[in-house]
């Protein structure tokens, strides 16, 4: 089924029908059945939407017009006066969104024989005001030349329950790109910029968009229950899926870096595969961010642009985010390894969280093959049951099986707790969660008990729900109509009924898809615009890198300095930007980028490498010792930090630190070339005789000079050296005629001279340190 976009279907005329020839007192009974698409019967509708489009389709082509009569419950009669009847039509095509791996939507079969009516907004008001609690009936009749041939009807209702809030939710392409093994990419990042975020009033004709361009990919997003803050997940430099972003919501919203957290200060996550930050949830009164990490999933993309992905985790665990204090703790109770735990939510009164769990599953076994097509054999099963555990101001507590969301043979996911606490809405399929062919939305007593099935499910995927404030609507995406996802409404009473499917459309052009709508307690005029220099600051950091990787240092200079202006305490690019300069020797202003990078962020460990580096280059060597030191207190096995030092006590002229510095280095790694190599030389050379060991310096250089495979003339010169205070001359020379030959051939004339004359030495049964 393809999506309908109803922005241009009618066109109407001022011109009045002609009476038909029948009937006189209301509609005559006709030949056949006209066949009514949607609205379904029982649909209702809420007080403050916009007319729906009416779709039939009859059993004869030789219609020539329509006659469409409003029976209200009172027995009023009303007739419509203006034509109908048009053919379906598609909406506007986005021309960008189009491509090879997609295609443009087109009219089903049945969509062709539809005929289409739309209310005008005076008789919608009327329809409305006059259809609370009892249904208005709207019949549809089709003449030939007069004579009635065709008839249908169908009843809604209004509810008294307005929507009340709009829903938010994300405008994408679907353009599939290249299968990455692990990767989620449904699209190219060159795409990334379509992407759109958009907010709609359902009383009014369209939505607004509130933010795109963005050259950085933003996913699921959440809002307090006040409305006044929205958590965003945000893809940061190089890919980083470990960000979330937490701004409050204002009619001119920004998203700065500074709105920014990083998951992976959880437990210092820095493994490769695992997601830092899946599916975050902010707490209803806004002080928490739940969510799930150290997370594997399984991944596949395809080529198909209907069902283009499959994704959902295998492994991992519940972890909280304190706003206030900014750390971030695993939640008890649901940080069990053997078990994914993932896609939690919380309750109204954010006591407790509602989530999917499942036994721990390995992503990619060997020997499977990838997945081609969305519910293929070949993914990895899983199936999750849903949990439910107390909040308990982060302390967790024993996780408990929801009945009837669990161990019922299917996947349960995506759990929603109503605004009152008392329904749980969620997906069931046969595996996985979200966007699945099969899934099902089922509603259970928050506490447990019966599952039933929605009313409101449509032949194919119902996913991505989420209620209104008021807790009597629902909102979810399905693609019954069209692969490119749409956006549907449903009633739900106090007692959990809840009625057909309600399209909202002119949600987007017709070859886009809508996914994560949510409502959001947002009053209009709350949420106009959302700016995103934190996303524009990532596209510099990462063209900035790209270009210092490639070498063209004058065009990544200026990019770091672009990225810096939008956000001067970035450490890291900070940092990179000093390192341009430390590479070209401009070492004071290299110097001041560190430290402007330490003063944003202490614990950075490389701009106090750099740091010290370019002080010990300077002679500064009390305070680059002191970041040395502090380097080591951060990290004891840091073996630059360690080496560092060494060189620092060697200027310093205190040898028996730097050989003992040296010597806890070679501790941590035995063949660490550069150790070996510095720490044979100092054994050897140094002036101070209760620190020189010609034997220890001679197993450390034979060691050396065997690991590059004696072709490096600076460790043979060292061999050379350890040789002659060992008094082994013989084999001092030895070395130093195979360092001079070496030095001959890489054209180092200074080498070469300064090797000649330690030979010299060494015939004349003179050790190195003698010369100094």
């Amino acid at each position: 089924m393809q999506l309908l976009n109803f922005t241009s279907i009618l066109l109407l005329s001022p011109l009045l029908l002609p009476a038909p020839a029948a009937p006189r007192q209301g509609l005559s009974t006709p030949a056949a059945s006209i066949t009514i698409d949607y609205p379904e019967n029982g649909s209702i509708f809420p007080p403050d939407m916009e007319p729906p489009t009416f779709l039939w389709r009859a059993p004869s082509a030789s219609t020539t017009n329509w006659h469409i009569e409003v029976l209200f419950a009172d027995g009023t009669r009303r007739p419509v006066t203006t034509p109908v009847g048009e053919p379906m039509t598609l909406g506007p095509i986005d021309p960008r969104c189009v491509s090879a791996t997609n295609r443009p939507p087109a009219l089903t079969p049945q969509q062709a024989a539809s005929h289409t009516w739309k209310p005008d907004p005076e008789l919608w008001a009327a329809l409305k005001q006059q259809s609370i609690e009892k249904p208005a009936t709207i019949t549809i009749a089709g003449y030939s030349r007069g004579v009635p041939v065709s008839r249908g009807s169908v009843q809604i209702l209004t509810s008294r329950d307005p929507v009340g809030a709009p829903i938010f939710y994300r405008d994408v392409p679907l353009m599939p790109s290249e299968t990455q093994k692990g990767v989620i990419k449904p699209i190219e990042p060159k795409l990334v910029p379509l992407i759109a975020w958009r907010l709609r009033y359902l009383d009014e004709p369209a939505s607004r968009v509130v933010l795109e361009g963005m050259h950085t990919c933003a996913n699921c997003h959440s809002f307090s229950r006040d409305g006044k803050t929205i958590g965003l997940d945000l893809d940061g430099p190089h890919n980083d899926k470990g960000l979330y972003a937490i701004v409050p919501v204002e009619p001119q919203s920004t998203i700065r870096t500074a709105d920014v957290i990083s998951w992976k200060k959880f437990r210092n996550q820095m493994e490769p595969g695992k997601r830092i930050g899946f599916m975050s949830q902010v707490s209803p009164d806004g002080r928490y961010v739940a969510t799930a990490t150290e997370v594997q999933y399984y991944v596949a993309n395809f080529t198909d642009y209907r069902f283009l992905q499959v994704f959902y985790p295998t492994r991992g665990i519940l972890a909280w985010f304190n706003r206030a204090t900014g750390q971030v703790k695993a939640l008890p109770g649901a940080d069990d390894p053997s078990f994914v735990q993932a896609s939690a939510v919380w309750s109204p009164d954010g006591k407790y969280l509602v989530f999917l769990r499942a036994p721990a599953a390995e992503s990619y076994p060997p020997g499977v093959p990838p997945a081609t097509f969305a519910n293929d054999p070949n993914e990895i099963p899983i199936r999750y049951d849903l949990y439910r555990i107390p909040f308990n101001n982060g302390a967790g507590g024993a996780p408990e099986p929801i009945r009837g969301a669990s161990q019922n043979g299917m996947s349960n996911s995506f759990p929603k707790v109503s605004p009152d606490g008392r329904w749980i809405v969620f997906v069931k399929s046969r595996n996985g969660q979200l966007m699945r062919p099969d899934g099902q939305l089922y509603i259970v007593p928050s506490s447990g008990g019966e599952a039933r099935r929605m009313r409101c499910n449509t032949a194919l995927m119902n996913s991505w729900h989420s209620f209104s404030p008021n807790g009597r609507w629902m909102v979810f995406s399905s693609k019954s109509r069209s692969p490119y996802t749409q956006m549907f409404l449903t009633h739900i009473d106090a007692e959990g009924n809840d009625s057909p499917p309600i399209l909202i459309e002119n949600s987007t052009a017709s070859n886009r898809a809508v996914n994560i709508p949510e409502f959001a307690n947002i009053p209009k005029g709350g949420l106009l615009h959302i700016d995103a220099p934190a996303a524009e600051f990532y596209r510099l950091y990462d063209l900035a890198y790209e270009l210092t990787e490639k070498g063209q240092i004058d065009a990544a200079t200026a990019e770091w300095k672009r990225a810096l202006a939008l956000d001067p305490s970035d450490a890291r690019a900070r940092n990179n930007l000093g390192g341009i300069f430390l590479k070209q020797g401009r070492l004071p202003e290299a110097a001041a980028e560190f430290r402007k990078a330490l003063s944003a962020k202490p614990d950075l460990a490389e701009a106090r490498s750099n740091l010290a580096l370019i002080l010990l280059q300077t002679g500064q060597f009390a305070e680059a010792g002191r970041l040395f030191q502090e380097l080591l207190a951060a990290d004891p096995t840091s073996m630059e930090a360690l080496v560092n030092l060494g060189g620092v006590y060697l200027m310093q002229g205190d040898y028996a630190a730097a050989v003992r510095t040296l010597r806890e280095a070679r501790r941590l790694e035995p063949d660490r070339q550069p150790v070996l190599g510095n720490l044979a030389w100092l054994l050897a050379t140094c002036p101070d005789a209760t620190v020189r060991n010609g034997a220890e310096a001679v197993t450390l250089a034979e060691r050396a000079a065997e690991l590059t495979h004696r072709a490096d003339p600076v460790i043979l010169d060292t061999l050379g050296a350890a040789y002659a205070e060992a008094g082994r001359f013989a084999d001092a020379i030895s070395a130093a005629e195979q360092a001079i030959a070496l030095s001959a051939t890489r054209n180092d004339p200074s080498l070469t001279a300064a090797l000649k004359a330690r030979l010299a030495r060494y015939r004349a049964g003179q050790p190195y340190h003698e010369s100094r």
